[in-house]
């Protein structure tokens, strides 16, 4: 079994080689952007550490490499659950309209922000001059895909996609701080270090990256080397609240995309059986998924009676019932 350090080093070692590699042997990376890339690789050997400890867990464990095996068996039905539960995110929607338009302007946001300024950081993608001073070259992985005039419609959208990227974000934290403002609900269970934290780092970020954009489009630089410090120090506190914090969740949400394939591959397969009424009550996959875990765990639900040993996940919910109040009534002696 790999231990959480051999992992974070490798993913961290990965990281640094694709840097290398992708930015044409650092020839198209960006001095200026060095410790973004420091914090990166080091949030790289953080998601790396902290993914393995909780996919470790026997749960998880089981759930993980049960997803992974049923993936070759369903790659159509694993296609259609990513883009349900990672891209729609429709399962939001069935609870609440509001909920699921603050999440996808949250979570598309800064999945365009990171789409964009990850590739920029590493070199792997790299602008310059072209046959002359108003043509740019788009470069990815070292080589020329695209010339542009810095006065088109497409050079705007390209050097302002982060903006657009946070406008979306912006408004998706608004809408977060109206819910959990007005909500009494959400306020009832709400923590600061969970819920609140993740939002103000967030929004530094978003605030501070508007702010350069404002310096030196606006007032003529002015204040743009505090900015700059600012939105680096936001942007690693962001790096590194990731794998520790709620937003962890943007890595575990993988684990729920097999939910899809676990519930088909249970349908497609045999049925267990109640050990009480006999009647068929779930997938004899999922039962012995059960087991194996809480057995793992330490936990023995197997009891003695008449017909031999009995595991208590071969009973079906409804049975149970009857049993527990069968036995609190032993227990009062009626």
């Amino acid at each position: 079994m790999k231990t959480p350090l051999s992992i974070g080093l490798a993913c961290a070692g990965f990281l640094i080689l694709a840097i290398y590699l992708g930015s044409h042997q650092m020839g198209d990376f960006d001095p200026a952007l060095t410790w973004y890339a420091v914090a990166s690789v080091l949030g790289a050997f953080a998601v790396g550490y902290r993914f393995t400890v909780w996919a470790q867990r026997p749960p998880s464990r089981m759930y993980f490499n049960r997803g992974l095996e049923l993936a070759w068996r369903y790659p159509a039905l694993l296609f259609k659950s990513t883009g349900k539960k990672m891209a729609a995110q429709t399962f939001i929607k069935e609870r609440s309209h509001y909920r699921w338009i603050m999440h996808l302007c949250l979570s598309g946001g800064c999945t365009l922000a990171f789409a964009v300024a990850f590739p920029l950081v590493f070199g792997w993608i790299h602008f310059d001059v072209g046959t002359t001073a108003e043509i740019y070259q788009a470069k990815v992985f070292g080589a020329v895909v695209r010339e542009f005039s810095v006065h088109s419609l497409e050079a705007k959208l390209i050097f302002n996609m982060l903006n657009i990227a946070a406008a979306f974000v912006l408004v998706g934290l608004l809408m977060a701080c109206w819910r959990r403002l007005t909500n009494a609900g959400v306020r009832a269970v709400q923590s600061f270090t969970e819920d609140i934290l993740p939002l103000l780092i967030i929004f530094a970020v978003t605030a501070t990256g508007f702010m350069l954009t404002v310096s030196y489009s606006f007032l003529k630089g002015q204040g743009h080397a505090f900015l700059v410090w600012m939105h680096l120090l936001t942007v690693v506190l962001l790096i590194f609240y990731v794998p520790f914090g709620k937003l962890f969740h943007m890595f575990q949400r993988l684990c729920s995309v097999c939910v899809g394939l676990y519930k088909q591959a249970g349908e497609e397969g045999p049925q267990a059986d109640c050990v009480v009424c006999y009647e068929e009550f779930a997938s004899q996959m999922h039962v012995d998924d059960l087991k194996t875990v809480l057995d793992q765990l330490g936990f023995n639900y197997r009891f003695a009676t008449s017909k031999g040993e009995v595991h208590y996940q071969d009973i079906c919910p409804k049975c149970r019932r009857r049993l527990l109040a069968a036995n609190q009534g032993k227990t009062l002696g009626r």
